[in-house]
């Protein structure tokens, strides 16, 4: 009998940073869950490229920001498991799904602030609660967080102070799960080309040029930089890193 592939489910898989996540798995052999809110054909396209890796993929719906449908996505994600993959667990989770408002302190509404906290800390701290009873042991779970919170840049005060929290979650998960075998780490990207922010870090010339400066290595972050990270995290290679923050910025503000 042939060993079972190892999964992962991750959040917010279909495209940018997520989809680099999902791709490298894959490419290290893992079965692959990803969710996805709008993007349904950039979901399947993903779906594909998992598929042309020799590996399974499965694209679900879901808004992180709303935690009263974690009971029926966890449904939804077990009877995936089982009717696909034929198991009813899974090895790692990467919480990665995101947005950002950018404003200034004083100009973020409470409105703005309630709708980053749901997607960066309340999200992911109930759908991890509700999926942990599927996490097989020996696995992990890998948070996203930011360089901005080792660097203050204006216009990111609520964001940056929210993926800290989910930074001092983490050691606690590491903590916690432990007794496990569960591994929990978070990585940091730094200014990365991506849709966030209306593209604006890979769009707006003067602004990469800015953030170029201000990192030893000469430019901004790809989502092609991140994903190998993730990949490596979620490898028996990494079986004795837990409870780290990895920032991934290519030396952005020394």
């Amino acid at each position: 009998m042939l060993a079972q592939n190892k999964i992962a489910v991750v959040t917010g898989g279909s495209r940018g940073i997520g989809k680099d996540i999902v791709l490298n798995l894959a490419k290290n052999g893992l079965d692959i869950v990803f969710t996805y809110n709008n993007q349904e054909e950039a979901a399947a396209a993903v779906v594909k490229q998992i598929e042309k890796l020799g590996q399974k993929g499965i694209a679900l719906k879901l808004d992180v920001s709303d935690s009263s449908g974690f009971d029926d996505f966890t449904k939804t994600l077990i009877s995936a498991l089982q009717s696909q993959l034929n198991t009813d667990g899974f090895d790692f989770l990467i919480n990665n799904a995101g947005f950002i408002h950018y404003a200034a302190f004083e100009n973020l509404s409470e409105e703005q602030f309630t709708e980053m906290e749901n997607v960066h800390f309340r999200g992911p701290f109930f759908l991890t609660q509700k999926l942990l009873p599927k996490m097989k042991p020996f696995g992990g779970i890998v948070n996203v967080s930011s360089g901005l919170t080792r660097f203050a840049t204006p216009g990111f005060a609520a964001y940056a102070a929210l993926k800290g929290a989910m930074e001092t979650l983490t050691k606690y998960q590491a903590q916690e799960l432990g007794k496990r075998n569960i591994r929990v780490n978070v990585i940091a990207p730094g200014a990365i080309e991506t849709d966030i922010m209306g593209g604006a870090v890979r769009d707006n010339e003067q602004m990469n040029r800015y953030l170029a400066s201000q990192t030893a290595l000469g430019r901004v972050g790809l989502p092609e930089d991140i994903g190998g990270v993730v990949a490596f995290l979620c490898s028996d290679a990494a079986g004795w890193i837990n409870a780290q923050r990895i920032e991934i910025s290519g030396g952005s503000n020394l």
